[in-house]
């Protein structure tokens, strides 16, 4: 589809950033996530049709809405759900989200082990690091990762799977400023990492379109690009 030819280049633009940012560091290339809210469904599809892609999406409309779209034009495309999640939301998302990247409390833990428990599957979900302990920002202060992580490893949660965690920093204007953050929320996921804490390798997922290269240095395995994805 030449009209979105753009998405091609932009892709492979960002894939290249990624990997120079990779070398730099001796860091593996990470999993690149593409944040859908601002594409058009014709832009969606353009990219699915690229290949080697996952996708996500902020909010449960439109994480259905995208799901929907993928399906009926057959991609089966890993669909992460990244934004603030309301706990009458979970069972909208429970079967189909390929990770949960907002958790932020015990109590939508209880809710998302409720419907994966009512819908019989696990769901894969990533602890969401508050890395900049901003009053006005969903997730975990740095210092309180640690005993949730624990309180879900305790046995009371066996239908979540705890695969990572996210962190998206506060806004800044030097994508260098985002540094300590990545490096607080990598030096939390080594430590849990290295008890064995995550499900399979574990999902470090950091970095946005205006940071995914700093967020690469310091050791994401995941990255989360949307509008560099999709400027014509």
């Amino acid at each position: 589809m030449e009209e979105f030819d753009y998405i091609r280049r932009n892709t492979e633009a960002v894939r290249r950033e990624l990997r120079e940012a990779a070398d730099r560091s001796g860091r593996p290339v990470p999993t690149l996530v593409a944040v859908t809210k601002s594409a058009s469904d014709d832009e969606v599809l353009a990219l699915a049709a690229l290949g080697g892609v996952e996708m996500a999406e902020n909010r449960v409309p439109c994480f259905r809405a995208r799901r929907d779209l993928l399906t009926a034009n057959g991609y089966e495309i890993p669909l992460h759900l990244i934004g603030s999640l309301q706990t009458n939301k979970v069972k909208y998302i429970v079967r189909d989200a390929a990770t949960v990247q907002s958790l932020d409390s015990l109590r939508l833990a209880a809710e998302m082990e409720k419907q994966a428990a009512k819908a019989d599957c696990t769901l894969s979900v990533l602890i969401e690091v508050n890395s900049g302990a901003e009053e006005n920002k969903g997730g975990i202060l740095p210092e309180d990762v640690l005993p949730i992580h624990a309180a879900l490893m305790g046995g009371a949660y066996p239908h979540l799977s705890v695969v990572g965690l996210m962190t998206m920093g506060p806004v800044l204007e030097r994508e260098e400023d985002y540094r300590p953050y990545f490096r607080l929320t990598r030096a939390l996921f080594d430590q849990i990492a290295a008890q064995g804490g995550f499900a399979g390798e574990g999902i470090l997922s950091m970095g946005m379109s205006d940071s995914f290269r700093v967020a690469t240095e310091e050791g994401a395995t995941m990255v989360r690009v949307g509008r560099r994805l999709f400027i014509k």
